[in-house]
């Protein structure tokens, strides 16, 4: 099997976050860098790293990478690697572009230039003169320009990894899966311990922590373009997908519920909740964050609550905010994890936190304000 060199991308801040991922997929070799980790593996990995990771938002193959301050060097470069060894002779390829502080500014000229180069390499490659027809699988080149070094990457993915299948409806601005499953992993949940998302609109939160729960792979009930790719053996494929059905805990107890002020919502959580297979498992219900009550200890309320960034909301955000601290001050064995954009948010709570963390909802900067309760006692 050869050795192949793929890039997850992700979300600027949790970078360290989907190395963890990575390295717990039992990969070594492994480098972080702004939004995206580097991993040497092989083959295999493609199909291990798709299913699994459930903080990246896609994992492309690195064709190669080097320095060019010129059309000519860009052209030249790209065609001297090894695309008849990826791509067959029936390929679909388009290429998408960016760049950013580059003498190749151009992003159209640059698509332009990697696409002749592409199709020049593969007429050696396969000997012919003509046009490829472009009806076979698909693999999306994406040539991205950082300080004049030209990196050539092909998409393993194909829709984003934040598209886990189950989604059959949303609300007005739902929260990525990818950036869901961040916020499970960055608290002290357990699966064993009581976990309530209050602000849980079409109920993303509850399922994420669920799959992470009963540690199901995020990727178990979708297709990647990959999975067409001649020169990745099916028995890889099968592999990854055996491998996940053993590790999957489907008996393990779960105390997860979500609520939510719009009764609509709820029932949209619901249906997705049912289609992610854990339509038993999730308690939802209508309910205003300031009547939270539970008689339970040491569980984990972890949040998306309205930011006040629409006109008019703000003083009413402000305000549930208020009754969020008061409704959450008894119960000092819980931990809270609300992430917000408003920059008052401890003031208001009326409690500094123990942490934050800066991480990005979309384009919005957010705080995810950790406040962490009693530790249970040893036995």
């Amino acid at each position: 099997m050869s050795k192949i060199t793929l890039i997850a991308t992700a979300a600027m801040g949790i970078e360290a976050l989907v190395a963890k991922e990575v390295r717990d997929l039992g990969y070594e070799n492994v480098t972080v860098d702004n939004g995206k980790v580097t991993i040497e593996a092989d083959e295999s990995a493609i199909c291990r790293t798709n299913l699994w990771l459930r903080t990246a938002d896609r994992i492309k193959l690195k064709v190669g990478e080097f320095k060019a301050t010129t059309f000519d060097e860009l052209f030249e470069k790209t065609k001297a690697l090894p695309w008849g060894d990826i791509l067959p002779e029936n390929g679909e390829f388009p290429v998408i572009g960016k760049s950013h502080k580059s003498k190749l500014f151009s992003i159209s000229d640059c698509q332009a230039i990697v696409k002749k180069a592409v199709v020049e390499n593969l007429k050696d490659h396969y000997k012919r003169t003509t046009w490829f027809e472009e009806n076979g699988p698909l693999f999306r080149i994406e040539v991205a320009l950082l300080k004049d070094i030209a990196t050539l990457t092909i998409d393993t993915s194909g829709v984003g990894l934040h598209k886990r299948g189950y989604r059959a409806e949303q609300g007005i601005a739902p929260l990525k899966e990818t950036l869901a499953a961040t916020l499970v992993l960055l608290t002290n949940w357990h699966p064993d311990r009581p976990f309530v998302d209050p602000f849980c609109g079409s109920g993303t939160i509850p399922i994420e922590a669920a799959l992470i729960g009963q540690n199901i792979a995020p990727g178990f009930n979708r297709e990647f373009v990959s999975q067409n790719w001649h020169w990745i053996r099916q028995e890889d494929w099968d592999k990854a997908f055996e491998e996940a059905e053993d590790l999957a805990k489907y008996d393990q107890a779960l105390d997860i519920s979500g609520s939510d002020i719009d009764h609509r919502m709820i029932e949209i959580a619901k249906g997705n909740a049912l289609e992610a297979g854990f339509g038993d498992i999730i308690n939802f219900k209508q309910m205003q964050v300031k009547d939270f009550t539970t008689k339970k200890e040491y569980g984990v309320i972890v949040g998306n609550p309205p930011y006040g960034e629409r006109l008019g909301e703000k003083e009413e955000v402000e305000h549930m905010y208020r009754e969020m601290g008061k409704a959450f001050e008894p119960y000092d064995t819980w931990s809270v994890y609300m992430l917000t954009s408003h920059p008052d948010f401890e003031k208001l709570y009326g409690k500094d936190a123990t942490k934050k963390r800066k991480l990005f909802n979309g384009f919005i900067q957010t705080n995810y304000y950790q406040y962490w309760g009693k530790r249970p006692q040893k036995k």
